[in-house]
């Protein structure tokens, strides 16, 4: 993106070439904003669960979703939100990510009351959670579990704007009890896809019981690559 444009060049390039060069002016002018306004800020703080988009510096990408109590995404002020990250699974992708390339596209998505999604894109940095509790006051200290944030990724907003509701299905919330934190393997899925007895890698393209191969349709000018580590 281009400094004081909105959109990448190769959005530009394709709206010209599909004719979509018209109503995207018209939604860049009409919903995508700089910051977060008070309807924004009301909407982060009641959601449960974000999907968080980073990659790395060669531009291996990663999707992980965070979730928590209502407001564990908190919104510092109009550009600047942070969530917090726990003990995991110890693989760090998205925090080595964003070690690398700071760039971290979020969506926040209601199911359950107004069927909207959210928008967030920024640079984001990692702050300790005792240098961030020096800094901001209000940062929630209630966490499901008794768990202890031991980081937070800060946001620095640069693009807020809606994800339409005709597709976003509705879900309804059950009570459920949830196993925070723990170690316990069955509890937190098991090896639910098979993975651990399925070799690494499959490089002559055949399924895992070499039964049948994969049809792989690929573009014309598409070039593969090997794709990175990905993990919580």
């Amino acid at each position: 993106m281009q400094m004081g444009q909105i959109g990448s060049a190769g959005e530009r390039r394709l709206q010209s070439e599909f004719g979509t060069g018209d109503r995207a002016a018209k939604f860049y002018s009409d919903q995508m904003l700089d910051h977060l306004n008070p309807t924004m800020i009301e909407f982060v703080g009641r959601q449960e669960i974000a999907f968080i988009a980073t990659a790395d510096a060669s531009g291996e990408c990663d999707n992980s979703l965070r979730a928590g109590t209502p407001g564990f995404m908190h919104v510092i002020d109009s550009k600047t939100l942070a969530y917090p990250e726990y003990r995991g699974n110890g693989v760090m992708a998205s925090l080595g990510n964003i070690l690398e390339n700071p760039h971290v596209g979020i969506i926040l998505v209601d199911f359950v009351q107004d069927l909207i999604g959210l928008h967030v894109n920024g640079s984001a940095r990692i702050v300790d959670d005792e240098a961030l509790r020096s800094e901001i006051a209000d940062l929630p200290v209630d966490h499901s579990g008794g768990r202890i944030p031991e980081r937070w990724v800060v946001v620095d907003v640069e693009e807020a704007y809606i994800h339409c509701r005709k597709h976003i299905p509705r879900m309804a919330p059950v009570p459920r009890h949830r196993e925070w934190g723990t170690d316990d393997v069955k509890r937190k899925g098991g090896d639910y896809f098979d993975a651990k007895a399925t070799p690494r890698h499959d490089a002559d393209g055949r399924i895992a019981d070499g039964s049948a191969e994969l049809t792989r349709v690929i573009s014309p000018g598409f070039s593969a690559a090997p794709a990175g580590t990905s993990g919580n």
